[in-house]
């Protein structure tokens, strides 16, 4: 007879606990960047809508720039989004400016999830975290949130498409309209242009210069 051979618990929670391991805050709190695409901070924040319906928006910021370079609302808060918003923050960008970036997070399961540490390791961007349950150790993106929620009318939102509407217009006037004490009164995509002015070494990404990505993003979900 062939004996059943248990499960090794340990085995198993030790896998757990390598899949979902927490890494370095290495940002910091050196939050006051110079450099575009050099430092992202990601976050996922809940929007309420329409009758007792939630979705789950996920940004990535520029640092440097304070500019929204990519962002996703799903109905379900799934690691796929998050990656998504993942893959197109690294689109526009060519390889090399990849290999010298940095994605700050907190510990959330999406941000420590196999599949999201693959794909930045793959295309060689550093992975840093706050310390648990400390939100000021990602404060810029947090601030983003309150900056979108107030200026969200989700009670008029009944519908997935009408909050995703709304919520690609309010980013979109973030991004180039809406003027920022620290920008010099500039918004963020105006203020990346005067840093490009001020030093062409700063390559502008992919869809400042109206083309398209060629690079293909390293992923795995």
């Amino acid at each position: 007879m062939t004996q059943i051979r248990r499960k090794n618990r340990f085995r198993h929670f030790a896998k757990k606990q390598h899949e979902h391991r927490s890494l370095p805050n290495r940002l910091n709190r050196e939050f006051n960047r110079t450099v575009p695409d050099e430092v992202y901070s990601t976050d996922i924040t809940e929007l309420h809508y329409g009758k007792n319906l939630k979705a789950y928006l996920a940004v990535f910021k520029d640092l440097a720039t304070r500019e929204i370079v990519s962002s996703e609302l799903s109905r379900q808060p799934n690691v796929k989004f998050v990656n998504t918003a993942l893959k197109n923050a690294l689109r526009r960008l060519p390889v090399k400016k990849r290999e010298k970036l940095m994605i700050h997070s907190d510990q959330g399961m999406h941000f420590t999830h196999l599949g999201y540490r693959k794909a930045l390791e793959q295309n060689g961007v550093t992975q840093s975290m706050s310390r648990k349950g400390n939100c000021l150790d990602n404060a810029p993106v947090e601030s983003f949130f309150g900056h979108l929620k107030d200026h969200l009318d989700l009670k008029r939102c009944q519908t997935f498409e009408e909050l995703n509407n709304q919520v690609t217009r309010e980013i979109k006037y973030y991004n180039c309209e809406s003027p920022q004490w620290n920008l010099k009164k500039m918004p963020p995509k105006q203020y990346r242009r005067h840093l490009h002015i001020l030093n062409p070494a700063f390559s502008l990404p992919v869809h400042f210069l109206g083309a398209r990505s060629i690079c293909r993003v390293a992923f795995s979900v």
